[in-house]
């Protein structure tokens, strides 16, 4: 056999393919490239294939004039490959498919994030000013003897009498309209919140002004004990500060209106009927608003685990606002700036950090004991925090 590729079907360029494995044509019946019928069924096929075709189509249709494909003896050509477009080099034409549908996922899914936060902050907004649900037998009861508009009461057809004996007894007495339902009726008006069989509408509660906290704590002859909120977004966190805030008769919270929990359902819920008696003021800047306290002469204390002043070791019996930060990042960098000073709870144990709730609970009921100390007496009747 010529070693001369002019001679093989298909004319010059055309190249021969390894054989494959070690033992060559045998390895494949007996009927490679390299036997006699081998050529002869690869003539017959080639001839077979190319009848009636102009020779120059035919070479433009072998391997060797297909953009990207390689020689055998560089490595063979790998199929799927195409020249590529933006550069020149070579890559794969299905890969290339794959990465730019990757690509348009990537921005979909970046674009329907960006609309469902933007979604989020308008429903953040509009918090407040449309009607929500009360659920739980003392968020209920709370908000009739606080004289809380509430359009209907839902009571569960299974619900013990001593238990909505004392509910039934109040919305008479204000007029208010129940309802007897099934379990399945409460369950849709305040989803994944253990409602206790007692479910009711309300007009949304209306947020304060830092102004009315500071009045408040004037009508009532103290220094002022505010409680300010960095991005606690928990609502379980903002409702047992609010059940403390009232214990402790401190004079109201501060939040933030970004990154921050609503007064919702589950913080009503959590704050046992708390959030009734707690005015909670809502603002845009809470640096701005922490200026606005410095001028009214009220001074800014920040809890911080890694502060060196401890807190009982710490004069709060001024007017004053503790500033307690995010469950996860403690306060932010700007508003730790704006705090007068930083105070820490010690710790003994293991842990370096407490639940944003309980350290806020701890914090007050110091102020308490500091100002009752102070006064000279016990804690009175409704528990002030102040003289």
């Amino acid at each position: 056999m010529s070693s001369n590729r002019s001679n093989r079907p298909g004319g010059p360029g055309k190249t021969e393919r390894p054989a494959r494995g070690a033992g060559g044509p045998a390895a494949f019946g007996g009927t490679g490239a390299g036997s006699r019928d081998g050529r002869r069924q690869a003539e017959g096929r080639s001839s077979g294939r190319d009848e009636g075709r102009p020779a120059d189509r035919r070479a433009a249709d072998r391997p060797s004039a297909v953009a990207g494909r390689k020689p055998a003896g560089g490595g063979g050509y790998k199929p799927g490959f195409a020249a590529d477009r933006r550069g020149g080099a070579g890559q794969p034409a299905q890969g290339r498919r794959h990465e730019d549908a990757v690509e348009r996922e990537t921005r979909a899914r970046v674009s329907a994030f960006e609309d469902e936060a933007a979604e989020a902050v308008s429903a953040d907004e509009a918090d407040g000013e449309g009607e929500q649900y009360l659920a739980g037998k003392h968020p209920v009861l709370e908000a009739l003897k606080a004289g809380r508009a509430l359009n209907k009461i839902w009571l569960s057809n299974q619900a013990q009498k001593s238990l909505v004996q004392p509910i039934l007894e109040e919305a008479k007495g204000r007029g208010v309209v129940v309802q007897y339902a099934d379990k399945r009726k409460l369950d849709s008006l305040a989803p994944g919140i253990q409602h206790q069989g007692v479910v009711a509408q309300a007009a949304a509660v209306s947020y304060a002004e830092p102004e009315e906290l500071l009045a408040r704590a004037a009508e009532r002859g103290e220094a002022p004990l505010i409680v300010l909120l960095d991005e606690v977004e928990d609502p379980h966190n903002l409702g047992s500060i609010l059940r403390s805030v009232d214990c402790t008769g401190a004079h109201g919270v501060i939040v933030p209106k970004r990154r921050s929990a609503s007064l919702t359902a589950v913080v009503a819920k959590t704050s046992a009927g708390a959030v009734e008696y707690v005015p909670v003021a809502r603002v845009s800047n809470l640096a701005q608003t922490i200026d606005r306290l410095k001028e009214a002469g009220v001074w800014i204390a920040g809890a911080a685990g890694e502060a060196k002043a401890d807190v009982y070791a710490t004069d709060l019996t001024g007017p004053i606002a503790i500033v307690i930060g995010s469950e996860g990042k403690g306060l932010s960098r700007l508003i730790r700036e704006k705090c007068d000073f930083l105070i820490s709870l010690p710790m003994f144990g293991k842990l370096n950090s407490l639940n944003a709730s309980v350290a806020a609970g701890i914090i007050l009921y110091e102020a308490v004991r500091q100002r009752l100390a102070k006064r000279g007496g016990g804690p009175g009747k409704g528990g002030h925090a102040s003289p």
